[in-house]
């Protein structure tokens, strides 16, 4: 395999970096409750009834039962207002809610009541990463590593983390002990060779390479990565094929549909770009990439209505879609709706400032306010942006890279 169609493939790994494997199960990931403590419970009846009503609590979150759950462990704080490990478990109530915003409120609280408490400070790293805070998931992820060097959930997360924020020398650092445990993941090896290669870590990028070859073969996840790979080179045919061969060996391979609809996409097939992203739909419901994909094909079709609908619910699943907040402050604009679309436009910037369009469309936001020397800027960033070829460079679906679902979820 060439070099230069891997380091392909990890170029389009922009979103996030996690995906499945065997020894990842996305369906059923979910939050680890901190353990129940540590602070002990008084011996007395108020302090039994407490312990009666966490272990309900638990019971419960254990069943799935969130509702119930997050009664009993608000309950336990009434009795006992500094029981962190209660505390903590309403985080990640939150969290398997995927309400990340009030799941790091209550961990940070929990943090606060216990700090030495090793499960909290994982799943504020987790939070962190689900927001695609990459920068902020680092410190809790390199403090639980700190107190236990051997846990293969924090240490396999910051080196991501570390590759994202472009730290590639410190993700090969942290990756690389995982060797005797994931050395047979496809996907651990595809980053670590990848992490290695940009770090100028020859050794490791070969070691990596080689097993990744070893391990990929034939697969469905093999030909799905070579896929991709072979999109972002716009070589749609050879694309097809080795997408097809996923299909063949695994027509439920988590995001196959996915890629699919972006290749039925770019070859002017829009009915059947919709039926596979609607296929993927029914397999991954909560992945805000593929409402956006549909989004865009909906603009392609002039089904306008549809079309902002579908980036609403994209932003639904994934509000940290950039390319989503775009398109909807374009409707926004069109309606009139300035400062709403002034506000989507603002929190696409902070999250991706080279969004393809984005410059352009806070140009013409900024100009019917009135603000003209801000759009004036705006229009010269517009103007640069085009000039400076990063349009040219990106794979020719209306300008974007293809996206990376599936590397954004937790394992």
């Amino acid at each position: 395999m060439k070099r230069a169609v891997l380091i392909g493939v990890f170029a389009l790994l922009a979103v996030a970096a996690q995906c499945e494997s065997a020894s990842f199960q996305r369906s059923s990931a979910t939050p680890a409750a901190p353990a129940p403590g540590p602070a002990p419970l008084r011996a007395t009846n108020e302090s039994a009834q407490t312990k009666r009503i966490f272990e309900e609590g638990q019971a419960a979150l254990n069943q799935g039962e969130l509702d119930r759950a997050e009664a009993a462990f608000r309950k336990v704080l009434q009795l006992e207002r500094n029981s962190a490990a209660a505390r903590a478990n309403l985080g990640v109530i939150e969290m398997r809610r995927k309400q990340w915003d009030r799941a790091l409120v209550e961990l940070r609280k929990a943090q606060r009541l216990a700090p030495q408490m090793t499960g909290i400070r994982i799943n504020i790293g987790l939070v962190e990463y689900r927001r695609a805070n990459y920068a902020a998931a680092i410190p809790p992820f390199e403090s639980a590593l700190r107190d236990d060097p051997e846990l293969l959930q924090p240490r396999y997360l910051l080196g991501l983390c570390y590759t994202f924020v472009e730290r590639p020398a410190d993700a090969v650092r942290i990756l690389q002990p995982l060797w005797p445990k994931m050395s047979d993941q496809f996907v651990y090896l595809y980053v670590l060779a990848n992490a290695a290669f940009r770090a100028g870590d020859k050794a490791v990028d070969e070691k990596a390479l080689e097993r990744l070859v070893e391990v990929g073969r034939d697969t469905p996840e093999f030909h799905l990565f070579m896929g991709k790979a072979l999109l972002n080179h716009d070589d749609d045919q050879r694309a097809l094929d080795e997408l097809q061969k996923a299909a063949a060996a695994n027509p439920n391979l988590p995001f196959l549909h996915f890629y699919l609809g972006i290749l039925y996409r770019r070859v002017s097939q829009p009915e059947l770009a919709e039926k596979e992203f609607r296929k993927d739909i029914e397999l991954e419901p909560d992945t805000g990439y593929n409402y956006e994909q549909l989004g865009k094909l909906y603009v392609q079709m002039g089904r306008h209505e549809e079309a902002e609908k579908a980036f609403r619910d994209a932003l639904a699943q994934e509000p940290r879609l950039p390319a989503s907040l775009t398109e909807l402050a374009k409707f926004e604009l069109r309606r009139g709706e300035t400062d709403q679309a002034l506000k989507k436009a603002d929190q696409a910037e902070k999250l991706a400032p080279e969004t393809p369009g984005l410059h352009f469309v806070r140009a013409q936001i900024l100009d019917r306010m009135g603000r003209k020397a801000e759009a004036k800027a705006e229009f010269a960033a517009a103007r640069k942006s085009l000039v400076g070829g990063l349009e040219r460079d990106r794979a020719r679906s209306e300008g974007e890279t293809v996206p990376d679902p599936e590397l954004a979820r937790q394992p």
